[in-house]
């Protein structure tokens, strides 16, 4: 999954992402933008999307997540700390 990218503390995820959803879901991946599709509940605006990003990214993975690009797009690059590639794969699975 070209998604994911590893790193020393954990990996990168490639996400895009839909807001206005009834709730937040994994939905699919994206073989051509090589990302994760992503669909939340925030509208994205004075930074509600990006907080619910963190906070369900959180929950899943159970360990620190971050924003590195994309604050304002819709494409974006979450830092998942403490995490290797192949777990965060089945994660990813088990939503998908």
């Amino acid at each position: 999954m070209k998604a994911i990218t590893p790193t020393k503390d954990g990996v990168l995820l490639n996400i895009e992402v839909s807001p206005k959803s009834d709730k937040f879901r994994i939905t699919g991946y994206n073989q051509w933008r090589e990302s994760v599709e992503v669909k939340i509940k925030a509208l994205p605006q004075k930074g509600k999307a990006n907080k619910e990003i963190i906070t369900e990214f959180s929950k899943i993975t159970k360990t620190a997540v971050e924003i590195i690009s994309g604050h304002k797009s819709h494409h974006k690059t979450l830092k998942i700390y403490d995490i290797s590639e192949d777990d965060m794969i089945k994660i990813l699975k088990h939503y998908l």
